[in-house]
């Protein structure tokens, strides 16, 4: 028993360094600073620190905004996101990924051949409103009567439709949201 609380307080003791370690240089306290490259105030680092995807957010920040109320950031404000998700409503989804950058679908059969079905899957290559910032997979299966069943990429005009129709979309989106940053930003110049 003795032995056993030893070798535990020895492995919790090494645990405890490794994740301090990390810690100290997570928050690169190990590395000096140049003030020319910081900013002054102190909001003005959280925002500089987070731009960069750097440290934690902790305090007023941490899920609540001057007014009280929460203030989350959800995949809700990428464009591109949601449009896609928006675009492609009708159909039944299988995978979507946030963090990971995919929504596929799950197999779709518009009911005109009932042997024939596809699978649009869309990878998201950059945050930014772009063509080239997705890439648009779709997939057709075909079935015969034994459900014995090939499936196939396929190169077709409703990739070309589809990449159209988000990107308008994600424009539209783009547009509320920055006009919504900018009164936000009014509002607070206002208020200061």
């Amino acid at each position: 028993m003795i032995i056993l609380n030893n070798i535990q307080k020895k492995i919790f003791s090494v645990l405890f360094g490794i994740l301090f370690l990390s810690f100290i240089i997570s928050c690169g306290i190990y590395q000096p600073s140049d003030a020319r490259k910081v900013p002054p105030g102190s909001k003005e680092k959280i925002k500089k620190n987070l731009e960069e995807g750097k440290g934690i957010v902790l305090g007023d920040l941490m899920g609540r905004n001057k007014s009280g109320g929460a203030a989350y950031e959800f995949a809700s404000s990428n464009p591109m996101w949601r449009a896609s998700l928006e675009i492609l409503d009708f159909l039944p989804l299988a995978n979507v990924d946030y963090s990971g950058g995919i929504i596929s679908t799950d197999w779709y059969n518009e009911g005109t051949a009932a042997d024939e079905a596809i699978k649009i899957t869309i990878r998201f290559l950059t945050t930014e409103v772009r063509p080239d910032g997705l890439k648009i997979i779709i997939h057709k299966r075909r079935c015969n009567s034994k459900n014995n069943c090939t499936v196939k990429k396929i190169k077709s005009a409703l990739e070309r439709e589809l990449r159209v129709a988000i990107l308008k979309k994600a424009i539209v989106f783009e547009k509320i949201l920055t006009k919504g940053k900018r009164r936000k930003t009014k509002r607070s110049e206002i208020d200061n």
